[in-house]
This record gives C-alpha cells, structure tokens and sequence, in this order.
C-alpha cells in the first residue's frame, strides 16, 4: 500500500486512496510533468511475483492506452517503479454505476437506454481496435458529475483471463457470459452479453442469476433461462426487453453481430419503444422453403424497397439531442432525472414536427400516392406467397385444416396437456409413431449402458405418464447393451472404498455386515468396517448393471453391550470404518462454520458409553458453510459418494475411464487455509458440477486426481478458500480429461 506524499516515477505524487478492486488499488494523485490530476492504478503486491501476468498485463495496457474515446477513461501512462506496477489513468470525479444502481434501486427506462448507448460506444471503439474488454459490469462503469459515462478497466482482465492454469479469476460471475463460465474463447459477443446483463440490472434493479457460490451463478448462466426483466419492470418497453434477450443469449450466434448493431437497436428503441424490429434468431429448424415462380419473384422485385429507419432520422437525431444532455438526477451527485424536463422536450418536438409538416406539404400528395402503389403491389405479393405455401387456397383446403386442428384439440385435455408416452424399450421408429399422436417432439441425447437390447430407448428424460404441453421435447438415451466387466480383488479394502470401487464399474452393490471368525490369538480375521468376501469372487466376468454381493466384517460377537468408539473429527468414511460393529449407522448433516465439511460434529451414543450394535448408531456431519442436503444416509449406504459418482459410474461401465491428472500451482492470493475444488463439465448439454475436495488442506503444486464424465474431454476446475470463516473464490481454470488405457 502506497503512502500519501509518496512520489511514483518521480511524477506522480500520491495524494490518497480512492479505491481499491480484487487486483489493484486507486490513487488519486498529481502529474507533476504535466500538472494535472490522474488516477493511478497500482497492482496489489500478490500479482508482481507473476512475470506472465506482468507481462501480458504491460502488453494490454499498452493498447488500452491507444484508445481515445469520450465513452472510455483514456490510459495516458504504464509502467513499474522498483517492482511497483502502475496504471494513469484520466481521473474521473463521479460515482460507479453499480453505486448509481444501489441508489436509485431501479434506472428509468430513457436513463438506462442513455446509459447503454454511452458504454456501447465506448465498447465499439475498443472492438475496432481489436481490444475486447471481458470486464464489463457496473463496477467498471463510471457516471462522472456532468453526467459523462465511461468505461474503464480496459486491458486489465485480458492479461488475466490469457495466463495460464495458476491465472486468478478476472470479473464478476453474475455478468460472466457463458463462454467465459466454461473458460473458453471469448470476444466482442462476451461483451454484449455482459452489456446485456448489465443493461438488465440498470431496468430491474437486480442481476438475473445469483446464487450462494460462484459456482451455482456460473451454472445458472449456463443453463438455465432468465426471468424476462419485464415481470420486474411492468412498465418495460417491449423493443428494450428484446434488446436485453437478444444481447444475452447463451448461444453466441444468436447475439448480435457487433456492437452497432447494439447501438442502434437501443436508438430505435427511444423512437418507437413497443416496436417489433429487434430481430431474434429463429430455433425453428423444420421451417420449409416455399419456391416462388419467376412470374411471382417479377411482381417482387417491383415492389418499392423499405427505407427502414432512414424516414426516421429527424426524430433519431433530436432524441440524440434529448439523450446527451446528460441530465441524471441526484441531489448528492448533481445528477438531473430525464422525466423533469419530458413536458418542455414533448412540447418541443411537437413545435418541430409542425414545422415539418409546414414544409412538406406540397410533396404530401404525391407521397400518398406512391404510398398506396406500393401498397398493392404487396398485397398481391403477399397473396401469391401465400398461395405457393399453401396459406391461402380453396375451401377444401380449409376445411382439412380445420380436421386437423380438431384432431389436435381432442388429443389434449381441456388444458391443452398431453400424456407423456413410455418410450424405454422402445425402438426409435415406435417412439416417433408414439410421440406424433400426442404432438410431441423427440431428441436422442447419446447412448448409456443398459439392460435394454441394444438400439432401443434405454431410458428418457420425462416420466411416462406426466402431463406435458403439445410440443414439448422428449429427450431420450439409446441403450448400448451391457457391458462386460471384470470383478477386482477388493481384499483388504474397507466397506466404503470398496462398495464405491464396485459402483464404478456399474454394479449395483448389496451390502451386508456379519461376524467375523477369531483367529486363535482373541482377534478376529478381518477388522471390523473391511472386506471379508464379495460374490460373485475377484476375477469373475460380470456384466454392467449385475448385482454383486459385499460382506462386511463386524469384527468379533461381543454380545449386545460393547464400547463405543469416538469417532468426533474423524471423516465420514473413516468414522463408518471405525463403527463397522454397528449393524446401521445413521448419518445426518448438519450446517457449520467451525467444523470442516465432511468431519464428524458429534456421535449418539457417545464415546465409552455401553450400546448395542444391533441398535442404529447416529453421526452428525458437518456440511460446512453449505446448507445440508435433503437425501437420507444410512448405512445401507456406506459409502460417502460425491456428487460425481454416476458420471464415474457410467464411464467405467462404458469402458472409459476419463482422468485429469494436472498440477495445480498455487493461486494467486493463497493464505494457506482449507480449500474446496469444484469441477463444472458440459455433459450431453447439461452442466454438472462436483466437488473434488472440499474444506481441506491442501499442499500446492497440487497434483489432481479427477475422474470426470465419459467422452467429455473439458472442464472448469474452481478454486475457492475459507478466509474469515467463508469461501472466496481464488481462481478458475480450464483443466483437459484423457481417457484411460
């Protein structure tokens, strides 16, 4: 941390701290050379140590530098004084947009428009130059007094999100696009995506994905649909909600092309905000060509060409006017509301439509006039059109349409609901006949092990027998058949680790718990939670999905009153280990902060105490910072499975086994605290997440050991920290599976 009076570069004087962000702190200080005031941005010491970083970082700011543009906080010097690395920046006097946002709860609907029109030039600006921003969200969004937007922080979260596995996590996850979530590519349609959210919180006052850990958000982003922002904003312009749905959607294609585009949207918006002119893609892939004739594509060509929007470029540069005036309202800020000055403004452009209508009259005739020639001539192009789709034709025609129409009203209920068919077992054929008579659609999502005969519907992602709409997909597995495994020798392994090396291999595991033989010497043969037997025996050939047999050893029969061990702090698989006597363990979790998850909280009955092991022993297990889960844990399931376990499952059962075996350097930040990693993968186009550890220590390089999902070569590993009694992320990064031998 810089001191007031100290003097960088022999400068710039150090006049105070200003703020401060994940990766640097702000100063505001005096450029003596030149005489004037910056904003001096010094990276926090944690990042110098990273000659990558440094870098790259040098190599953005260079060209963030270059840029000059009244929407932008111009970069005028980059450098380092004895290991100090700094940014100058332009110094602006103003408040952050998300500070603006926290204030107002909500923006107007003309403020916000202003707004994104200013940060999208700023951001086009950048785009022409090849520099793509990865950061923008409110934070970095600055209203300057006189009611200037600018956009800062250029270059800074590219050398981040450049680096290498050990990089730290650049941005927040709540404006993150889904590329970035997954730690792909990213470019100019990252940031309209993030424009798009951000343009979401300024209308509705609040982000449309948030969740308790940046994992969840990040999934979220992923898959799941956001609330329209209209049902926060009742009174939300249908062309401005179009904007943010079309800025943010999770396939890039169907964003928009560039940021003009953006722009001028947002333009045409102000002009006529409940028009229809945002074009969204189509997802309708079974849309049919209709083939005009020569005759027909004549009568087109002829047909007067639409000036679009050009017939509204008086209105556009007088909103232009109105909207650069610049006047936010707020009392602290010297900011003035669009809607005090909306009588005089109204009133003015009334005076100068009138004025127009004045000196266009004597053309209004003649306009008319063509108006209506081409009228016709559309109308006869839309009636021929129509013609050539089968629109508009003869009275049979429409009386098979009505057939039709009453053939799919009495397949549906009174609710317009049908009834999910039972595709498993199904052939494809059979499950397209099934599924056209309800008027449902179909999707093959990939291939599963299964005990169905190979080729046919192994299983489906909607229930028979649920009550859906007409036209909903079904999405369904094609079996592969079984698969032939081979039986491990799990001799010596506790009941836990074996009963999860069985499951891997896709068999379903039935645990029992018997007393063991002694040895001769007052011990028994086998420790009590271990392995005595498993049928069918090692090396025998089974098949995926078969059922196996684990005998789990009890140890010696002491009767209905023994000791019980402690097993407070111990893991949950060490602690059902140690309690391998008791017929049924009960485990429970339960929410805490001082108890890492996964360890033992508390035991009933308690240590030393004399129970029955043919009586339910309980364990409670501490869940962490995380609220506990719902499902139930006894020791009918002994072992302590994550969240993984059926991806494992099915790759082996498949035959693949998929591992990531990457060294993880420490992150950025590292206090040296428990740790949790988390591993998000894109599997069958569904995003599923899994913690590799969770609330240990860890020694770094850290070499992983991840089995993920079978085929899926990718994923996203999350670092996160207990720091003051919570978890903060450290760092995202794109890890790679191979599949084994």
């Amino acid at each position: 941390m810089l001191k007031t009076g100290m003097t960088i570069a022999e400068r710039y004087e150090i006049l105070g701290k200003i703020g401060t962000g994940g990766m640097a702190d702000v100063y505001k200080a005096k450029d003596h050379k030149l005489n004037r005031f910056v904003a001096v941005k010094v990276l926090k010491p944690e990042f110098r140590e990273d000659t990558t970083f440094i870098r790259k970082f040098r190599s953005e700011a260079q060209a963030a530098a270059g840029l000059t543009h009244p929407n932008i906080v111009n970069v005028f010097d980059v450098g380092d004084d004895e290991g100090v690395y700094y940014i100058v920046m332009e110094l602006i006097e103003g408040i952050t947009l998300k500070e603006y946002i926290a204030k107002k709860g909500k923006l107007s609907i003309k403020e916000a428009t202003s707004i994104a029109i200013q940060v999208s030039m700023g951001l086009e600006a950048a785009h022409n130059h090849g520099i793509v921003h990865r950061d923008v969200k409110p934070q970095n969004i600055i209203i300057s007094t006189d009611g200037k937007v600018k956009v800062t922080d250029f270059g800074i979260a590219r050398a981040a999100s450049s680096n290498t596995i050990s990089s730290n996590v650049m941005g927040s996850v709540h404006y993150s696009s889904p590329e970035q979530v997954r730690g792909g590519y990213s470019d100019e349609k990252s940031d309209i995506y993030s424009l798009g959210i951000t343009l979401y919180e300024m209308v509705t006052g609040r982000v449309p994905f948030d969740g308790d850990t940046t994992v969840a958000i990040a999934i979220k982003h992923l898959q799941e649909e956001m609330v329209p922002p209209s049902v926060y904003t009742e009174e939300l312009p249908y062309s401005l909600e179009q904007i943010i749905l079309k800025c943010t959607q999770k396939s890039v294609n169907r964003r928009y092309e560039k940021m003009e585009d953006v722009i001028a949207d947002l333009k045409h918006s102000l002009i006529d905000p409940q028009g229809n002119f945002v074009k969204l893609s189509s997802v309708d892939n079974e849309a049919k060509t209709v083939v005009i004739s020569d005759e027909e594509l004549g009568e087109i060509k002829h047909t007067p060409k639409n000036r679009g929007t050009q017939q509204y470029a008086p209105e556009v540069a007088d909103l232009e006017e109105e909207v650069y005036d610049d006047d936010y309202e707020d009392s602290d800020y010297g900011y003035e509301d669009y809607e005090d000055d909306d009588d005089r403004r109204h009133e003015e452009r009334r005076s100068r439509s009138k004025n127009k209508k004045h000196k266009s009259s004597g053309g209004s005739a003649v306009t008319i006039l063509a108006l209506l020639a081409g009228a016709v001539v559309l109308v006869v192009a839309i009636f021929f059109i129509g013609k050539a789709a089968g629109i508009i034709g003869s009275e049979e025609q429409t009386d098979t349409q009505k057939e039709q129409t009453q053939s799919t009203d009495t397949a549906a209920d009174e609710n317009g609901m049908v009834t999910v068919p039972n595709l498993v077992g199904k052939t494809e054929e059979e499950a397209s006949a099934l599924l056209e008579e309800e008027k449902l659609g179909k999707q093959m999502v990939g291939e599963e092990d299964s005990t169905q005969e190979k080729g046919r519907i192994s299983s489906q992602d909607i229930p028979a027998g649920t009550k859906v709409e007409q036209y909903t997909t079904l999405k369904y597995y094609i079996s592969k058949g079984q698969q032939t495994v081979t039986m491990p020798d799990v001799t010596g392994e506790t009941g836990v680790d074996a009963q999860q090396t069985l499951e891997d291999l896709g068999l379903t595991v039935t645990v029992q718990k018997e007393y063991s033989e002694d040895d001769g010497t007052g011990y028994p043969l086998v420790n009590p939670g271990y392995v005595d037997s498993v049928t069918p025996e090692a090396g025998s050939s089974v098949s995926s999905g078969d059922e196996v047999t684990l005998v789990v050893s009890r140890g010696l029969d002491y009767g209905n009153s023994v000791y019980v061990p402690s097993v407070v702090g111990m893991t949950k698989n060490d602690a059902i280990t140690t309690l391998g006597k008791w017929l049924d363990i009960q485990v429970t979790e339960e929410q805490s902060t001082e108890v890492a998850a996964g360890e033992v909280i508390s035991q009933s009955p308690e240590a030393d105490e004399a129970a029955d092991p043919d009586q339910p022993i309980t364990i409670v297990v501490s869940s962490g910072d995380q609220a506990p889960s719902t499902e139930d844990t006894s020791s009918e399931d002994v072992s302590a499975q994550s969240t993984d376990t059926a991806d494992q499952s099915a790759a082996a059962a498949n035959g693949e086994v998929w591992k990531c075996t990457q060294t993880l350097n420490t992150p950025t930040g590292y206090q040296g605290g428990e740790i949790r990693l988390e591993l998000i993968q894109d599997v069958n186009g569904e995003t599923k997440s899994s913690k590799v550890v969770d609330g240990e220590k860890i020694t770094f390089p850290y070499t992983l050991d991840i089995t993920g999902a079978p085929g899926v070569s990718e994923g996203t590993l999350y670092v996160s920290e207990v720091i003051d009694g919570q978890y903060q992320q450290l760092g995202q990064y794109p890890i790679t599976f191979q599949k084994v031998e």
